[in-house]
């Protein structure tokens, strides 16, 4: 696989004569490998992963290129096999992921051990044709769905239901798994980022945000929308909305190879904050997309990543005020040679039913 040999090539930049993988989603991006039970080990050489008794014909079915193993002993007994019988002088471990406690027991056997940080995930930015067929189809799921749940968006609703429902409706078109809770967050909920949805009925001229996202050979989609229904809808609330919206079209039209993070982040944040709403955009304007729903790059002011043709991520844009609500637009690109693809359609403009 071209995944493993990008991260082989990397051996010697990284000072290492062969590397731990033990993250599940890691795993999973250089060898195929579903389970959730197993470890791969990697020299300039040899590809070798590892599972228990459980996996053993799944892994067989997967995992392709590489020898497969099941272990019966301690995970730290067959690293320490492993390094002996394939002789790496320097084994290089995801800090994230290994515990202190087996990082004290590969210590005891006396193996070098070098801590690594991102050294998968940095692979995993770019995206190949394969995972943005995906991901593209885990955003055709997502939209299906919502345009389903179109019809039951009405007085009498309340958030829990809508959100069970979306659910159902992404399993409906063939998600396997949702990348997180759906969100579903009405009147002053909205103003909470991340709000578990409630009891709360909906009422006439409620403003909804909707944050969910769809999934296809364990990639996924994210995005956001804010449906109003008819009646009195805040003011300051769609003025909010339409600031967002603003805010967002800035940040994707900055998008291009070369650019900085901070810089797409900035056309944003510094909109918003022109408009008067910058001490209530306190997230960052996007984030990675893929296997793990929040993965690198991130488009923040804190990023000093340049933008690569290749990269998937998110802008989402969005206001929160306690006493109002919230908004949040949220749209997923692509970055091609000359500049970004927008992969989500759904309609931007607040919808009114």
């Amino acid at each position: 696989m071209q995944k493993r040999a990008l991260l082989k090539k990397k051996l010697p930049e990284l000072g290492v004569d062969g590397v731990l993988v033990t993250d599940i989603i890691n795993l999973r991006y250089l060898t195929g490998f579903t389970g959730s039970s197993g470890f791969f080990f990697i020299t300039k050489k040899h590809s070798v992963f590892v599972t228990d008794f459980r996996y053993q014909e799944q892994a067989k079915k997967e995992v392709e290129g590489c020898i497969v193993r099941v272990a019966a002993s301690k995970k730290t007994d067959t690293v320490n096999d492993l390094v002996h019988e394939f002789g790496v002088k320097k084994l290089g471990f995801e800090a994230h992921n290994v515990s202190f406690q087996t990082y004290k027991d590969l210590k005891r056997k006396h193996i070098k051990l070098k801590p690594l940080t991102d050294t998968v995930e940095d692979l995993r930015i770019i995206k190949s044709q394969t995972e943005l067929f995906y991901v593209k189809k885990a955003v055709r799921r997502a939209e299906k769905a919502f345009r389903r749940l179109l019809p039951h968006i009405k007085t009498g609703a309340t958030e829990q239901k809508l959100a069970v429902k979306l659910e159902g409706l992404l399993k409906e078109e063939g998600c396997k798994m949702t990348p997180f809770g759906v969100i579903v967050a009405s009147g002053l909920m909205s103003a909470l980022p991340h709000a578990k949805p409630t009891s709360r009925v909906i009422k006439k001229g409620d403003c909804i945000l909707f944050d969910w996202g769809g999934e296809c050979e364990g990639y996924y989609s994210d995005m956001t929308r804010m449906v109003a229904l008819k009646g009195r809808h805040p003011v300051k609330q769609l003025e909010m909305y339409s600031v967002a919206l603003a805010a967002q079209k800035r940040a994707m039209d900055t998008i291009k190879p070369g650019v900085k993070a901070s810089a797409i982040d900035s056309a944003a944040r510094g909109y918003i904050r022109r408009m008067g709403y910058g001490e209530h955009f306190g997230h960052g304007t996007g984030h990675g997309v893929g296997l793990a729903v929040h993965e690198k790059p991130f488009i923040s002011w804190r990023s000093r990543k340049t933008v690569e043709a290749g990269m998937i991520f998110t802008i989402e844009p969005g206001i929160y005020l306690p006493d109002t609500g919230g908004v949040r637009i949220e749209d997923m690109v692509h970055v091609t040679n000359s500049g970004a693809e927008v992969l989500t359609t759904l309609p931007r403009k607040l919808k009114i039913i």
